[in-house]
């Protein structure tokens, strides 16, 4: 890519590359900015954090365009670079092209029809019953914590991570002793940038960062993906891995490439839009108190909290061939960037935008994306978050944040290490 003079006059344009600059939350003067001035605009991507450099990326920041974007798959392939903004090792672009995610049609297609089949609308409905006894569970138990002691609680370690892990591991018909497992390979996986997160599983032998995608990270989890497809076929449960275990269409790379899709990004999308929607309510006291009251239906509150906190925060393409988009043309092979973030606020689709408008009823935001990739597990995700919500509502009479939450240092994923929540006045009061 050859940055036109234009481009390099730009210097007022800012950089939403580094991840560190998400640990603050979404940022918004720089995403304004570029909607308003360089709607498509050309990111350095220099080194960080012990990453390498890359060759740079087209930042898509208004809505109209990333859906464009999310939706022409033949102009803007997933297949050819995938899906993440930095560029993985081409000897394992081969294998990370396995993965639905990072395919584009036909193929995609194929795939997703095999999954589909455990995610329909009445399968996900069934586990309503056991989400919501367990969204009570935990929200009570951290409550009677929260009572005994100086009556604060970290809504992340004690409920929305649990609650998410735990939901995906029934869906999934993972054993009961295994499953802190998903938990450790969501965090591998997903806070691989976030010092914090990343553990010594992700240094490679030169003391650089090793890619959690690549093949031999994934060795672990492929493995169990294996042995858990072989118990299921001998055992069968009612359950997505049963579903894929016994579809003879489905290759094992296949299969252990679902496993990994359907671990990472159906546990941390609700582990990540969870606690963000709570936080936003906390900061909303009235917005709280109306829909505790019944003043706003939590269906449509939960699209409000979608758009205000998108648990991703920026998907990659691959230009395809030559294109214009916005005025800027890319060329065959460029990255393109799209962020949910600054199209969730796009001045030109959301009226008032940094206004919580919990009755919100023209909602098109893109925080499960759009087009042929737009979130298999949507279904589930808005029935979790919705009985999360509503367990919150009956539990808690107010919202209020007790200390500063801690952000994931991320550029992919919009998530929340900790939020400290008084969750009732004083030690032995509710």
């Amino acid at each position: 890519m050859t940055v036109s003079a234009a481009d390099a006059a730009d210097r007022e344009v800012p950089d939403v590359f580094d991840p560190r600059g998400y640990a603050d939350g979404l940022p918004h003067a720089a995403f304004r900015l570029l909607r308003d001035r360089y709607p498509v605009a050309w990111q350095e991507e220099p080194e960080v954090l012990g990453w390498p450099a890359g060759p740079g990326f087209w930042a898509v920041t208004r809505h109209q365009d990333v859906v464009r974007v999310l939706k022409d798959a033949r102009t803007f392939s997933s297949h050819l670079g995938a899906t993440q903004i930095r560029d993985p090792d081409p000897a394992d672009l081969p294998f990370i092209r396995r993965m639905m995610l990072n395919q584009d049609p036909p193929d995609h297609g194929r795939l997703r029809r095999s999954v589909s089949r455990a995610f329909t609308p009445r399968q996900v409905d069934r586990f309503g019953a056991v989400i919501r006894e367990r969204a009570r569970a935990l929200l009570s138990e951290a409550v009677a914590t929260a009572r005994a002691g100086d009556g604060v609680g970290d809504l992340v370690t004690a409920v929305t991570d649990d609650f998410a892990l735990l939901n995906l591991a029934d869906l999934l018909g993972v054993p009961a002793a295994d499953r802190g497992l998903l938990l450790d390979w969501t965090r591998r996986v997903i806070g691989y940038q976030d010092p914090d997160e990343a553990g010594p599983a992700t240094t490679g032998p030169d003391g650089r960062p090793a890619n959690p995608r690549s093949p031999a990270l994934l060795q672990d989890m492929f493995g169990f993906a294996r042995e858990l497809a072989a118990h299921k076929r001998r055992h069968p449960g009612d359950d997505v891995m049963t579903v894929l275990a016994s579809d003879p269409e489905l290759a094992t790379p296949e299969l252990e490439m679902f496993f990994f899709l359907l671990t990472i990004a159906g546990n941390d999308t609700v582990r990540s839009a969870a606690p963000g929607g709570l936080l936003a309510l906390a900061h909303h006291p009235d917005a709280y108190r109306r829909l505790r009251a019944g003043a706003v239906g939590m269906a449509t509150a939960v699209e409000e909290l979608l758009r205000w906190h998108p648990p991703v925060l920026s998907f990659r393409r691959t230009a395809a061939h030559d294109t214009d988009l916005a005025g800027r043309t890319v060329r065959a092979g460029d990255k393109v960037v799209v962020f949910h973030g600054s199209a969730n606020y796009d001045e030109r689709v959301f009226a008032d935008p940094h206004r919580l408008d919990l009755a919100r009823s023209a909602n098109p935001h893109v925080s499960f994306g759009d087009g042929p990739h737009v979130c298999l597990g949507a279904h589930l995700a808005r029935l979790q978050l919705r009985v999360l919500y509503e367990e919150t509502c009956r539990l808690l009479p107010a919202l209020a944040v007790a200390g500063p939450p801690q952000r994931l240092v991320s550029n992919f994923i919009n998530g929340l290490k900790s939020l400290p929540l008084r969750l009732v006045d004083t030690p032995g009061e509710v």
